[in-house]
C-alpha cells in the first residue's frame, strides 16, 4: 500500500490524464491542535469525488462545495483560512482553539504531478515551490524533511521518498509485521533466500527477494527513509544483513532474540566483523517496545511500534525497550521471541570469512 501523499498525488495526476477538473490542497500552517499536520495533501475534483483529508471531513464539505460552485476554478491559487473565530472552529468540526491555513490550486500542466511522482518513485528528495500568482511550480532537490513554508509569494514544500522497510526473514512474525507496516503506507520488502514454505508468504504489496540479505542492502543502500528488521532466527542470514545495515543512514536497525541472543550477537558483530561500537549501539536488540508480548502478531506490533517511533523522532530513552521490561519483570521469559530451541543461541563462523569488515 502506498503512503497517504504518493495515493493523493497519483489520484490528482489520474484526474489530469482524464481531463476531469481537479484541485490540490495542501495545509500550510496549522496554530493549536489541528486534525492533520503541514504538508498534508488533498485532491478533489468538479465531480465532489475526494482523496485524502485535511480535516475530520466538515471543511472537505465546504472545498468541495467551493470547486462545485466554481470559487476555485481560477488559474491562481487560494490561500484560505478556517478555524479564527469560535463559531467557525465549532462550523468546521476544527479541535478548541485550531486553525488551519490551506493552499488551493488548480491541477495543470504547471503543477508537476508527473515530474514530482517519478522524483517520487526515485526515491529523491525534492523541494516544490508554488507560485501564488501564476500557479506555476518549480522543482529542486531539497531536504528529505520539513514543514511548508508560505509567503506572501510561493508555497514551499517538501516530497520525500516513502518509508521503506527490509525484513530479513519470511515467517509467520514477519507476515504480521509486513500486514501492518503496509497498513501504515510503508514500502515493504522480504528478504529470504530459504525454501522453507510459509503460510503468511506470498502476500499482496510485499516485494519477495531471494537474494542472500548483504547483497540487497548493498543494492538498496538504505537512506534515511529506510528501516531495518532482522527476524530469520537464523544467525547466517540476520548476520549478513547487520553488517551492513548497521554502518547505513536506516532510520531504524533491529533484530529480534532475547537479552542474552543479543548480547551474544553484538560480540559476534564486534569480534567477526570489526562494527564500531557506534554502529552496535545503534542495533534495537531485542527489538520492540515492551508491551508483554507472546504471540507473533504482539510481537509484531512491540516491533512496529517501535519503528514508527523511530520515524518520528521519538526518544529512545522516552520508551520502554524488551529488554527493560524484561529486567524490570523477570518472571517473563526469554522464550516467546526466541523461536526453536537454541537455533539462535550460539556463536557461529563469520558467513563470509573474507569480509572482516562491512562494505
Amino acid at each position: 500500500m502506498l503512503d497517504i501523499d504518493t495515493q493523493v498525488l497519483q489520484q490528482a495526476a489520474q484526474w489530469q490524464r482524464d481531463g476531469i477538473p481537479a484541485w490540490l490542497v495542501t495545509v500550510a500552517r496549522t496554530w493549536g491542535s489541528s486534525p492533520r499536520p503541514p504538508g498534508a495533501l488533498m485532491a478533489l475534483n468538479g465531480r465532489g469525488e475526494v482523496a485524502g483529508s485535511v480535516s475530520g471531513g466538515c471543511i472537505e464539505d465546504d472545498l468541495v462545495a467551493r470547486a462545485r460552485a466554481g470559487v476555485a476554478a481560477t488559474a491562481r491559487p487560494e490561500v484560505l483560512r478556517y478555524g479564527v473565530h469560535a463559531d467557525q472552529a465549532r462550523q468546521f468540526g476544527l479541535p478548541c482553539g485550531g486553525t488551519l491555513e490551506l493552499v488551493m490550486e488548480t491541477i495543470g500542466p504547471a503543477s508537476q504531478l508527473p515530474a514530482l511522482l517519478e522524483h517520487c518513485r526515485r526515491r529523491d528528495c525534492i523541494e516544490r515551490e508554488l507560485d501564488l500568482a501564476s500557479g506555476a511550480v518549480s522543482l529542486r532537490p531539497g531536504p528529505a524533511d520539513g514543514l511548508p513554508r508560505l509567503t506572501a509569494d510561493t508555497l514551499t514544500s517538501h516530497f520525500g521518498p516513502s518509508v521503506r522497510l527490509i525484513v530479513i526473514g519470511a515467517g509467520d512474525t514477519s507476515g504480521y509485521l509486513c500486514q501492518i507496516a503496509l497498513t501504515l503506507g510503508f514500502e515493504v520488502i522480504v528478504c529470504d533466500p530459504r525454501d522453507t514454505p510459509s503460510p503468511a508468504w506470498p502476500m499482496p504489496g510485499a516485494v519477495r527477494s531471494r537474494e542472500m540479505p548483504d547483497d540487497l542492502i548493498l543494492r538498496l543502500r538504505p537512506d534515511r527513509r529506510t528501516a531495518i528488521i532482522a527476524l530469520s532466527h537464523d544467525p547466517k542470514l540476520d548476520d549478513l544483513a547487520l553488517i551492513d545495515a548497521l554502518p547505513s543512514q536506516a532510520f531504524y536497525v533491529g533484530a529480534i532474540g532475547s537479552r542474552r541472543n543479543s548480547e551474544t550477537r553484538r560480540a559476534r558483530l564486534r569480534e567477526h566483523f570489526d562494527l564500531a561500537d557506534a554502529d552496535l549501539r545503534r542495533l534495537r536488540g531485542p527489538a520492540g517496545v515492551y508491551i508483554g508480548s507472546k504471540t507473533p502478531t504482539e510481537i509484531a506490533l512491540s516491533i512496529m511500534a517501535e519503528i514508527v517511533a523511530a520515524k518520528n523522532g521519538v526518544a529512545r530513552d522516552a520508551l520502554e525497550t524488551v529488554a527493560a521490561g524484561k529486567a524490570r519483570d523477570p518472571a517473563k521469559e526469554d522464550r516467546a521471541r526466541e523461536g526453536p530451541a537454541g537455533l539462535d543461541s550460539t556463536p557461529i563462523d563469520p558467513p563470509h570469512p573474507a569480509r572482516a569488515c562491512p562494505v
